[in-house]
């Protein structure tokens, strides 16, 4: 229980034992704490990630372009264990100064660039190879659904799940807050998928990629535990519907289960090369 007692003090100081389950890797500082370069690839394209839902953005995007028959997408993919810190070493630091997956090397132009953030990087493919954004009308409605799912996968994860999942303590208050905010933001895709076949309109956009993976996990029970029996996620049918016909897309399947280090080990992809390491898997 929390102590019903306690003041904030007037500066606060770090205390690396009241980290819970991240204690290891949390600080209040930035910036590569070890020497550790990046591996590289052929590929124009080189992708350093995790399959958490972040992580999944970024892979589904490259897999959905490959299915398009854009060649040029092909890249190498690679996974970086967050758990132990690997996030930062000073070559993913270098790529990325907020030590978070995913990011990502292009270095199909004149000069190689650095993206980091999923929303970043799924804008930047979508750009650069003309596909699932659209240039008439509904390009606002496409970019406002992916820039309100990047404001809110934060009250989901480090909210919601954090304190229902993670926190070494159960607290009553930011429980009840942050599944308030998640079942919300269920209800706003609800009601928008009520009304249309995908969020940005009638089409499959960068919108869906960023959002489904983190609504599906809900809707199949596969995150935080007993989320989706806590949360009435069985209300939501129109997300339901959603998220399995997105499921059944085969570059989703595929790009679901890259950089996955979790599972059985037919579902893990720990690097990906080329679509030849898909041979064996289950996706």
């Amino acid at each position: 229980m929390a102590d019903p007692t306690y003041t904030p003090p007037e500066v606060w100081t770090f205390d690396a034992e009241n980290g819970g389950r991240f204690a290891a890797i949390n600080a209040p500082t930035s910036g590569a704490r070890s020497e550790k370069e990046l591996p590289v690839g052929e590929h124009d394209f080189q992708l350093y990630s995790l399959a958490t839902p972040n992580g999944v953005k970024a892979t589904v995007m490259f897999e959905e372009l490959l299915e398009a028959g854009f060649a040029d997408a092909e890249y190498d993919a690679w996974t970086v264990n967050i758990s132990d810190g690997s996030q930062f070493g000073s070559g993913f630091v270098d790529l990325n100064p907020n030590s978070k997956i995913p990011t990502m090397l292009d270095k199909s132009g004149p000069e190689p660039v650095r993206v980091f953030e999923s929303g970043a990087i799924l804008l930047h493919l979508a750009e650069k190879f003309g596909a699932f954004l659209p240039t008439d009308h509904t390009r606002a409605e496409v970019l406002s659904w992916l820039f309100w799912q990047v404001g809110s996968a934060p009250f989901i994860g480090g909210g919601f799940g954090h304190f229902y999942a993670y926190a070494p303590e159960k607290y009553e208050y930011p429980i009840n807050r942050y599944a308030m905010e998640t079942k919300r933001l269920f209800d706003v895709a609800d009601k928008r998928l009520a009304q249309s076949e995908y969020l940005g309109g009638k089409d499959f956009t960068i919108a869906d990629m960023a959002t489904w993976p983190w609504l599906a996990p809900f809707v199949v029970g596969g995150i935080y535990g007993e989320a989706r029996k806590f949360l009435s996620i069985h209300e939501y049918t129109h997300v339901e519907r959603w998220v399995k016909q997105i499921a059944e897309r085969p570059g989703v399947r595929r790009g679901r289960i890259v950089n996955k280090a979790w599972g059985e080990e037919d579902e893990q992809l720990l690097e990906r090369h080329s679509a030849a390491d898909f041979e064996g898997k289950k996706f």
